[in-house]
C-alpha cells in the first residue's frame, strides 16, 4: 500500500495549513474543491466498463524486460499511469481509454515484481527501493523515445511520479499524484510513531520477519484481497475484478521486491550504492516544481494526511481535489473519470 503518507514521518507534518496563493490555484478552476465522478465533461463513466487492456506489449528498458499496455495515438502526447501495491496496471483500465478517446499516448507500465515485467538478469539484485523503482520509468522513456510526458499514480506509483518530478523535472511535463507528496527516506522511517498510527503500519512489521515474508508468498491473493478491502472500505468490487489484478502478483519477483521495499524503508534491509545520490537528494524533501494535481479519495482506508500537511511541498501550479462518494485508496479504479480528468486539466495547464 504505498507508504501513503506516513503520519509523522514528514518533517512537515507539524506545520500549520498553509494558504496557497492565488498563481498556484490558477491550475483548475476546481482547485480544493469536492468532485463527483462526473467531473468536469458531465458525462460518467461506470468501472469496470473494460474487461482488459487487450494484447499487452513488452520492451528491454534498463534492466528490465517491462510489460506494458499501450493506448491512443502513437504521436499523442505521452501520459504514463503508474499502479501501487497490492494492485496492478488494471487500475487504470477504465482510465486509459478516456485519455486515448482525448488524443493521449496511454502508457501503463507493470512496476518491477510485478505481471509481465522481468529483470533481464538473474544476478540482478531484487531491490524494492523507491528510486530504483523511478529510475525503471525514465529507462522506460528513454527506451520507447519519450522525452518528456504527464505522470500519474497513487500508492508506489505516486511516490515514482514524485520522485520522477523532483529528481528529473525535465522529463515530466505534469502530474497527479493520489495522497499528495510521498517522497520519504530511511531516516524517516525510523521516527517512531504514535500508536495508534504505528497500527495501521501492521503489515509493514509483519514483512520485517521471516514469518511475515512467507506468509505472504503463501497467502499472496488472500494478503492482497485484504488491503484492498481495508484501503477502499466502500468499494464493493467483486472476485473477477480482483482476480483479474490477483494475476500480476504471481510474479517470481514479487515477493523479493516488496518485502525489500517495506523492509528498506525501516532501515532494515541496504539499498544499493548507485542509488545513494538520489537517495540523499530525497531525504532532504525536496520541493516539486511540476505542475500538480493532487487527489484524495473521501473513503481512503489507507493512511494519509490532509491536503493542507503537503500543499507547501508543490511550488509550481498546483490545486487539489477530493473525491467524494465512498472513493477509496485506489482511486484510479474507483473513479476513473475524476482522474482522468485530472490529467487532462493539468496537461492543458503547462
Amino acid at each position: 500500500m504505498s507508504d501513503k503518507i506516513n503520519h509523522g514521518r514528514r518533517r512537515f507534518f507539524g506545520s500549520a495549513v498553509m494558504t496557497l496563493a492565488a498563481a498556484q490555484l490558477s491550475l483548475s478552476a476546481t482547485a480544493n474543491a469536492e468532485i463527483g465522478q462526473s467531473a468536469k465533461a458531465g458525462s460518467t463513466v461506470k468501472p469496470g466498463s473494460n474487461p482488459s487492456f487487450g494484447a499487452l506489449k513488452q520492451i528491454n528498458a534498463g534492466l528490465l524486460d517491462i510489460g506494458y499496455a499501450e493506448a491512443g495515438p502513437a504521436n499523442g502526447s505521452p501520459v504514463i499511469l503508474l499502479h501501487g501495491w497490492p494492485y496492478d496496471i488494471y487500475s487504470f483500465v477504465d482510465v486509459a481509454p478516456i485519455l486515448a478517446s482525448a488524443g493521449y499516448r496511454v502508457i501503463v507500465p507493470y512496476l518491477r515484481g510485478y505481471g509481465t515485467t522481468r529483470f533481464l538478469s538473474d544476478a540482478t539484485i531484487r531491490n524494492g527501493q523507491p528510486s530504483a523503482i523511478a529510475t525503471d520509468i525514465i529507462a522506460l522513456m528513454d527506451a520507447l523515445k519519450i522525452e518528456k510526458a504527464t505522470v500519474a499514480g497513487f500508492d508506489w506509483g505516486a511516490r515514482t511520479a514524485n520522485i520522477m518530478a523532483a529528481l528529473w523535472p525535465e522529463r515530466c511535463k505534469a502530474m497527479v499524484s493520489v495522497s499528495g507528496y510521498l517522497i520519504g527516506s530511511q531516516q524517516a522511517g525510523k521516527m517512531p510513531l504514535p500508536p495508534k498510527a504505528e497500527l495501521q503500519w501492521w503489515y509493514q512489521f509483519y514483512f520485517a520477519t521471516e514469518r511475515g515474508r512467507d506468509g505472504y508468498d503463501r497467502y499472496r491473493r488472500e494478503f492482497s484481497k485484504l488491503i484492498w478491502q481495508l484501503a477502499s472500505p466502500q468499494w464493493h468490487f467483486d472476485d473477477a475484478t480482483f482476480e483479474r489484478s490477483a494475476a500480476a502478483f504471481d510474479n517470481p519477483d514479487h515477493v523479493a521486491i516488496v518485502i525489500h521495499n517495506y523492509r528498506w524503508r525501516l532501515g532494515l534491509a541496504e539499498g544499493e550504492a548507485k542509488y545513494d545520490d538520489e537517495e540523499r537528494r530525497l531525504a532532504q524533501s525536496p520541493v516539486i516544481g511540476v505542475p500538480t494535481i493532487t487527489m484524495e479519495g473521501d473513503a481512503n482506508g489507507a493512511p494519509h494526511p490532509e491536503p493542507s500537511a503537503y500543499a507547501k511541498m508543490f511550488s509550481g501550479k498546483y490545486a487539489h481535489r477530493t473525491v467524494k462518494g465512498g472513493i477509496g485508496h485506489n482511486l484510479p479504479q474507483e473513479a476513473p473519470k475524476a482522474f482522468a480528468d485530472a490529467i487532462i486539466d493539468v496537461a492543458a495547464g503547462v
